[in-house]
């Protein structure tokens, strides 16, 4: 291309080149790139010019040829499919009337941010550095799925609204990223898709909004980030969908507000995770799953937890803020069936703490949730366990039962002694050692076999014996549970 087939604009582009200087055709700072349709030739530069330049721009002696722009009105597709440019591409405040395509191109540094842009087809794209996008605004879809980037992608603020596109708005699926998906801020009306994508940094999504009612609004099945997975203060309208994602630092979504009322908010089975935060937060609108992941600290407030739980085959090893049993309970009664696996979770999480009352608080609760599914005789014979000796659980409970008959036998046989069968050889009638053969099955203290109650005396009697050998059953039983679980 000859400088002579350059408008003047273009040919202020031009000469820049060689030696990397910007050319700055905004009028004021505050200008909206939005507006840029309306920016005459004076400030229009054509994509095919752009492309020329990248591929065989002039060169300066000593200098560093980049392309650095501002304030300029692209027309025409920039194409630089396949290309290899050595060169930084800086196209700042700049509006584009076509979607530019970068698929497979290999590039230096690319900065694009506060432009405006119908779209970015950057398929299979390697970034020998950053990936600037800050504060940027689409109209459609931004594909970088398969992207490699050896530095950081920044997505700080940027908008990407494409109402009538099918599919992600915004694809970094199996995307490489050197660096941090560094995206505070990020506003995406489409669903988000990360699967299979490689972070070695963190992906942080602090006061992110991703907008898609009733679908997926983040896709990130399968995610390996080596640091953390930032979330704070994010709204999600729509499921958040990490199914095998692998973080090993944390996954912070401290005062998110998540929202699928209709299905699953959050479904992050399969993981493995260092710390989950849902802490200080809405309730969850939604189910959440957490089946089959491993979490070293779980950090949820009870008043985080949705209507709706999944937690088969979750383990962790911490659970905080330590809360009493009791208000985390409900949690375990959230879900479709009986699982006896994530009582003994809790049961585990508050023995490691040395909270053995909230730890018996939580098997108790597993026996008796446990109860519902026996049959009638099954319920039955738990109703008595649990009013005895709380399975076991609350052994004093049996104590008291035994005080109580013990008073209501005594008083009773003291009011009224029972003849004896062989006066001659009975021993002095005790009313409360009488009682406490009645009751103790397998202790004789002599007066039982030696007195013979009559009416009332003799059915009261019989209920003493049938009680007695009762609650030695039920605590033999309780005794052998916890012994056996110790």
């Amino acid at each position: 291309m000859e400088i002579n087939d350059l408008t003047p604009a273009e040919t202020r582009v031009w000469r820049a080149f060689a030696s990397g200087a910007l050319v700055d055709f905004r009028a004021s700072d505050d200008e909206d790139p939005a507006d840029g349709g309306a920016w005459g030739p004076e400030r229009t530069v054509r994509a095919h010019v752009l492309r020329t330049l990248l591929l065989d721009g002039p060169r300066a002696e000593g200098e560093v040829p980049a392309l650095n722009l501002a304030g300029v009105r692209v027309t025409g597709v920039l194409e630089l499919q396949y290309a290899t440019v050595d060169q930084p591409v800086r196209l700042r405040y700049c509006h584009f009337e076509d979607v530019p395509r970068l698929y497979g191109a290999r590039l230096r540094e690319v900065n694009l941010s506060e432009s405006v842009l119908p779209g970015l087809v950057s398929h299979a794209v390697r970034v020998e550095g950053v990936l600037r996008l800050t504060r940027t605004r689409f109209a459609g879809m931004v594909r970088l799925g398969g992207a490699e980037v050896t530095g950081s992608l920044y997505l700080e603020s940027t908008r990407i609204q494409a109402p009538d596109t099918e599919g992600p708005v915004l694809q970094l699926n199996q995307a490489v990223l050197g660096a941090d998906l560094w995206a505070p801020g990020l506003v995406a009306r489409g669903e988000v898709r990360l699967d299979g994508a490689r972070v070695t940094g963190t992906v942080n999504l602090t006061d992110a909004v991703l907008d898609r009612p009733g679908g997926t609004a983040l896709k990130a099945e399968t995610l390996a980030a080596e640091s953390d997975v930032l979330m704070r203060n994010a709204e999600v309208r729509g499921r958040l969908e990490l199914r095998g994602a692998r973080i090993p630092g944390r996954l912070d979504l401290s005062h998110a507000r998540l929202a699928n009322p209709d299905g699953t908010a959050i479904r992050a089975s399969s993981c493995v995770i260092g710390e989950l935060w849902l802490r200080q937060c809405p309730r969850v609108e939604g189910a959440l799953n957490l089946r089959r992941s491993q979490v070293d600290v779980l950090f949820l407030e009870p008043e985080a937890v949705p209507a709706w739980v999944q937690l088969n085959d979750l383990t962790y090893t911490s659970l905080i803020p330590h809360e009493p049993a009791e208000r985390r309970l409900p949690m375990l009664e959230k879900g479709d069936s009986y699982l006896p696996f994530i009582y003994e979770q809790l049961t585990a999480s508050y023995r490691r703490i040395g909270d053995d009352d909230a730890a018996r608080t939580v098997q108790l609760a597993k026996q008796r949730r446990h109860r519902r599914t026996l049959p009638w005789y099954g319920r039955l014979w738990g109703h008595v366990q649990d009013m005895t000796v709380g399975y076991g659980f609350r052994p004093l409970r049996a104590g008291g039962w035994l005080l109580s008959l013990l008073a209501v036998g005594s008083v009773a046989f003291g009011l009224h002694h029972p003849p004896p069968l062989k006066p001659a050889e009975a021993p002095d009638f005790d009313p409360v050692f009488y009682t406490l053969d009645l009751l103790l099955p397998v202790i004789s203290f002599g007066q039982e076999n030696a007195f013979a109650p009559e009416g009332g005396h003799q059915t009261l009697a019989y209920v003493l014996i049938i009680t007695g050998w009762i609650l030695a059953t039920t605590v033999i039983a309780g005794l052998t549970r916890t012994v056996s679980r110790q």
